[in-house]
């Protein structure tokens, strides 16, 4: 299948370009900088994302452009064409200002493909220190603002390089300035769909799968939901599904989900493991020595059970693209351990069976829709591995966790009731919500004529794509004012509650 590839110099909104070209039906795959695929065939065109270094850093990612140029259309994007620019014979210098933010475009060559059809003082998103002050021998200008002369430029041989940010929300024809690389200039297909991938997926899996048995573990979330329903459509009841509650789901969670599974004829297990994780996370406060606690725990639980499933040779997950992306950067820092990435105890000897791996979330939801599963599954808000685990500040305990559950109970109905002007639930409209206990922290009120001396609940609901990015979700001041009263009258241990206004960057979705 052609492909576009993008070679990651650190940007944080990488993944958004990935979302992006995936949104013109054509597949992309997002690498290292340093990690093309000379021999791949089907790969039709490059893109060089932003960094955050400057060209003249010491430590700055560079690459050999000699391996592409010529070969392939490419479009560098903020560092990546500086990087061209600089490295092809240009110059790049700091600029006078940061140039950070909104600007528009004062002069535009739309006889250019890469800008066909864009309109004057189109809006663009800027965020860089440096500038492109010349560009190479045999270049040209296609783009300008009023203080980056050179915001695009092109070269006769296939080369286009943007300053500002096509991926982003901010760039209002950015869309179109991808759709215009991707499907006029490198000549995309546009092959890739939720069916396309249904039907090549399932026929993937018989293959490799052949008569074999699959464990899969079950987290009630769309990506695990989705993977076992393919799987399922592959191999039938050869795969079983285990579905471990660790005592930190949501308020009757691991009810409602065994039933949603056993709806969709699933072959599920359940396994009430609370109490040992409970014990085992008993005293422990710090947000990563809880993940790596359950990670093992739950690891340890679903060993036992998977050796009561005879034959079976493979593990099934649901990782999708952004799960081996974030775990870690291109630095090799961890960023944050994630549940789904990390390796499988060789005690296990199973293989692997990741079929969303090459996933976006919200494609993951069209194939949902595609395999036409009951839309509440598909449409229900993501939700961290290790539960309520990492929305509890302080050590967990079952009356901190139920705490927790009734709050987020009252918060997420109330979410899922509330119908906006347009006619759409305020649920629809939110990314990932929930709430979070401030268990280490306790404020005095008033209840009655009483004094009260109880723990605040901090409200947590963005907006985003990929999540990746992520703003925090402007809800309706009634819808505010109604969900703190009911969480403060009908939750015992709880007396104030505030709403989260923090964006990602700088702060992440989750608090731990």
């Amino acid at each position: 299948m052609q492909k576009i590839i993008i070679l990651d110099f650190g940007s944080q909104t990488t993944q958004l370009i990935g979302r992006r070209v995936r949104e013109l039906d054509t597949f992309c795959e997002i690498l290292p900088y340093n990690k093309f695929p000379a021999d791949d065939p089907d790969v039709i065109g490059v893109i060089l994302s932003g960094s955050p270094f400057s060209v003249y850093d010491p430590e700055a990612f560079k690459i050999d452009l000699s391996q592409l140029r010529g070969r392939y259309p490419i479009l560098g994007i903020c560092y990546g064409a500086q990087f061209m620019s600089h490295t092809l014979g240009g110059r790049v210098e700091p600029a006078p200002s940061r140039e950070y933010g909104r600007q528009n475009l004062s002069f535009i060559d739309t006889d250019n493909p890469l800008l066909r059809a864009f309109e004057m003082g189109s809006q663009v998103w800027m965020s860089h220190g440096d500038t492109i002050t010349a560009i190479p021998e045999g270049f040209h200008c296609i783009a300008s603002t009023e203080s980056v002369k050179y915001a695009a430029y092109w070269s006769g041989d296939s080369i286009w390089g943007v300053q500002f940010h096509p991926e982003v929300f901010h760039s209002t024809q950015g869309s179109l300035l991808l759709k215009n690389f991707v499907v006029d200039i490198c000549g995309s297909r546009q092959e890739w769909s939720a069916a396309s991938f249904v039907d090549t997926t399932v026929a993937e899996l018989k293959s490799q799968l052949g008569n074999d048995r699959v464990i899969l573990g079950l987290s009630g979330g769309v990506d695990s939901s989705v993977a076992a329903v393919l799987i399922s459509r592959a191999i039938g009841d050869r795969l079983t599904c285990i579905f471990v509650d660790h005592g930190m789901l949501r308020k009757n969670e691991f009810h409602d989900v065994l039933h949603d599974y056993e709806c969709l004829g699933l072959n599920v297990r359940g396994v009430d493991a609370s109490e040992k994780f409970f014990a085992d996370l008993a005293g422990i406060t710090d947000p990563e020595q809880k993940r790596k606690i359950i990670g093992r725990d739950f690891v340890e639980v679903f060993n036992a059970e998977a050796k009561k499933v005879e034959g079976a040779r493979w593990l099934g997950q649901g990782t999708i693209y952004p799960d081996r992306i974030e775990s870690l950067n291109i630095t090799g820092k961890v960023i944050k351990s994630h549940h789904n990435v990390g390796g499988l105890p060789k005690e296990m000897n199973l293989q692997l069976c990741e079929p969303l791996k090459w996933l976006f979330k919200d494609e993951v939801r069209r194939v949902g829709r595609q395999l036409g599963m009951p839309e509440h599954l598909i449409t229900r808000h993501p939700f961290p591995g290790p539960g309520l685990a990492v929305r509890i500040l302080g050590d967990i305990t079952p009356e901190r966790v139920r705490i927790l559950q009734e709050a987020d109970d009252i918060y997420i109905r109330a979410m899922r009731d509330y119908v906006c002007e347009d006619g759409e639930r305020l649920y629809d409209k939110v990314w990932q919500a929930g709430a979070i206990l401030l268990a280490t922290v306790r404020s005095v009120g008033v209840m009655g004529d009483e004094r009260t001396y109880e723990h605040p609940v901090a409200l947590r609901a963005v907006t985003s794509t990929d999540a990746m990015t992520a703003d925090w979700a402007h809800l309706p001041y009634d819808f505010l004012a109604r969900v703190s009263t009911d969480i403060i009258n009908h939750v015992r241990g709880v007396n104030r509650v505030c709403y989260d206004i923090s964006s990602k960057p700088p702060a992440t979705i989750e608090w731990e």
